[in-house]
């Protein structure tokens, strides 16, 4: 049920946000002010990558160091789930090869930045939404999920913040990252899980 969802609400965001609508565009023009300085979402923008790299490395380490396999896996896992939605988002983004808001508008929309590269899916919101599925997916505990998505959801708030994506951007990344973790997830249980399983009979 889960897979139909994001497959559903990946190809509606991607069918519908080739050419950006009204919503789309006056969105953004609430939501990024002329002087986007907050220090706060600038450096949520930028910790996806940190947060994004450091938990899997994280994970295998603590893996390594215990020597629990379980950990090891999951660090695999988030790995996976990260290369699937790079990989994803990079070809979407070349598929669908739409300019930057700022670009397109440019008396009305205000970039912290330059930014280079298409706008079509958030490549951060992607990557920091395969983290919080990814996490939220091997940690069900409450204190994991919440503040996982909250994080997630305030990076892609802040791409809109400061004016390098719209809200249809965000929506597909949410989507990409999602799915990634979902499909990085049931392959890690469908083939390497079963194998751990198989080898512990053996032994």
């Amino acid at each position: 049920m889960v897979y139909k969802f994001v497959v559903v609400l990946f190809l509606a965001v991607a069918c519908t946000s080739i050419h950006a609508q009204n919503w789309d565009v006056n969105t953004v023009k609430f939501i990024n002010p002329q002087n986007p300085d907050s220090r706060f979402f600038r450096k949520t923008s930028s910790s996806v990558y940190f947060i994004g790299t450091g938990a899997p490395v994280g994970l295998l380490l603590a893996g390594v160091i215990r020597k629990d396999s379980s950990l090891k896996f999951k660090s695999y896992e988030m790995f996976g789930a990260a290369i699937t939605e790079l990989t994803v988002s990079a070809l979407m983004k070349i598929a669908i090869n739409r300019p930057r808001p700022d670009e397109k508008y440019p008396a009305d929309i205000y970039p912290y930045r330059d930014a280079t590269g298409k706008s079509m899916p958030s490549g951060h919101t992607s990557l920091a939404f395969a983290t919080a599925a990814s996490l939220s997916l091997q940690f069900k505990k409450w204190y994991v999920v919440i503040p996982s998505y909250l994080w997630a959801a305030s990076v892609g708030y802040s791409r809109m913040y400061l004016g390098v994506h719209y809200p249809s951007d965000i929506a597909a990344g949410a989507a990409v990252g999602v799915g990634s973790a979902y499909l990085a997830n049931w392959l890690n249980r469908r083939f390497f899980q079963k194998k751990m399983a198989l080898r512990k009979k053996v032994q």
